[in-house]
């Protein structure tokens, strides 16, 4: 139950049950999943980064998981926020990041909270900046951004890239990024069809011989507050690739 593998049907309305205290009625149906290697896997330490009450912002470290299954939720960020944040408050996810990828996260703390910040991600009213380490040096004309708008599963999908500096040893570079869409996988495939795929990248690249995590860090976002009208402006300090 406290790993989110038990869930309870009551009419029309299927949800986690995470009390065994849970009166139980006539007519509803329990539902136990169970997956012995999910029940195992053990938790990532996520970072509070400001807790604005109406939402908070986290720094999701590579490998936690960004949204649990109907197996189990111990592991996903959002429940990392109901455990740990103080005082204790429901967490909703309102965006994701890949399971490698590691970054900054907005949590909303009730459904209101959720739907508005929702509504500034389809508005593409969040900036939200990447910071990349690929193979090779894509070219880009000084004092100049590249867009790639490339579309994937049929959908559009804008990747900018505002500056490249290359490794001392020209075998890679890092590249300053602007996600404008929200696809699956978006950054890492645009830049893998550039021919310049993300380091550590197992699914679109070399990662298998890079033998490092994927180099890509949500390290900025940038919005106005729905619930004060002030903007807001997060960003990481430490863009360190090896070590979280």
């Amino acid at each position: 139950m406290q790993k989110g593998a038990v869930w309870l049907t009551r009419g029309k309305s299927t949800q986690r049950l995470r009390r065994a205290s849970k009166k139980l009625i006539s007519g509803q149906t329990l539902h136990l999943y169970y997956d012995a290697d999910i029940l195992a896997q053990t938790d990532f330490t996520a970072y509070l980064i400001a807790d604005e009450n109406d939402f908070s912002v986290w720094y999701k470290p590579s490998g936690m998981l960004s949204q649990g299954s109907k197996y189990g939720d111990h592991t996903a960020i959002y429940r990392w926020a109901e455990t740990h944040l103080l005082p204790q408050r429901n967490a909703f996810l309102v965006h994701r990041l890949d399971r490698a990828t590691s970054g900054l996260i907005l949590i909303a703390h009730s459904k209101k909270a959720a739907a508005a910040l929702a509504q500034l991600f389809a508005q593409r009213a969040i900036k939200k900046y990447y910071i990349a380490q690929v193979h090779g040096i894509p070219e880009l004309p000084k004092n100049t951004t590249q867009t790639i708008e490339e579309p994937l599963e049929g959908k559009k999908s804008i990747t900018k890239i505002l500056s490249i500096e290359p490794a001392s040893d020209r075998q890679t570079s890092r590249l300053d990024i602007q996600l404008l869409t929200g696809r699956k996988h978006q950054i890492r495939q645009h830049l893998s069809n550039t021919g310049h795929p993300i380091v550590g990248d197992r699914l679109y690249g070399k990662g298998q011989k890079d033998n490092i995590d994927l180099c890509l860090k949500a390290y900025k976002i940038i919005f106005i507050s729905p619930f004060d009208q002030q903007e807001k402006h997060y960003e990481l300090n430490d863009l360190s690739f090896i070590t979280e």
